[in-house]
């Protein structure tokens, strides 16, 4: 009988804490985004499969937080590059799990209190369209935020830097 009590609390603080901590990973993300919204200013570096090489160019973002939903757009725009200029919203999964598509894997504070959230998604990519892994780390600071795509191809150990977003808040925000 003593060996059934003790089975049923382990039982039911397992539960609380898978609870908890799927609360905390919720609220956590949905707050981390929350914090995002406004202007910032950067550059969009990503990786030209064609040449192989970097390519940097200046880029912008306006997030706003969709009402109190767990929706946010992201207004880009690229000042030499107008034509690229678009809108994407992005969605939080209720249980906070998910980044649209992205299954949540990590989501770290580091000693200087800036987030990392480290997310992943199966897809294609590439000029051969090859199945890969896309992995995603949106690093979050009060005045610097960053979003970096790396691909792992099917088969491969390597991953390989897609793109980054790097920004800074614009002043007087």
């Amino acid at each position: 009988m003593n060996n059934i009590k003790a089975y049923l609390a382990i039982l039911l603080a397992a539960s609380c804490f898978t609870v908890c901590s799927s609360q905390e990973k919720k609220g956590g993300v949905l707050q981390d985004f929350a914090a995002l919204a406004g202007n910032w200013e950067g550059s969009l570096t990503y990786l030209d499969y064609t040449t192989g090489k970097p390519y940097t160019m200046p880029a912008n973002v306006a997030i706003k937080r969709i009402g109190q939903t767990n929706r946010f757009t992201f207004s880009n725009s690229y000042p030499k590059e107008q034509s690229a200029n678009a809108t994407d919203t992005l969605t939080i999964s209720g249980d906070g799990r998910y980044i649209d598509t992205e299954l949540v894997k990590e989501r770290n504070v580091s000693a200087n209190g800036d987030i990392e959230i480290v997310t992943e998604e199966k897809g294609k990519d590439g000029n051969d369209n090859k199945s890969a892994v896309f992995r995603h780390t949106y690093t979050v600071g009060k005045m610097h935020f960053t979003r970096r795509k790396e691909v792992q191809f099917e088969g491969e150990m390597d991953w390989i830097k897609r793109h980054e977003y790097t920004y800074k808040r614009r002043p007087g925000q």
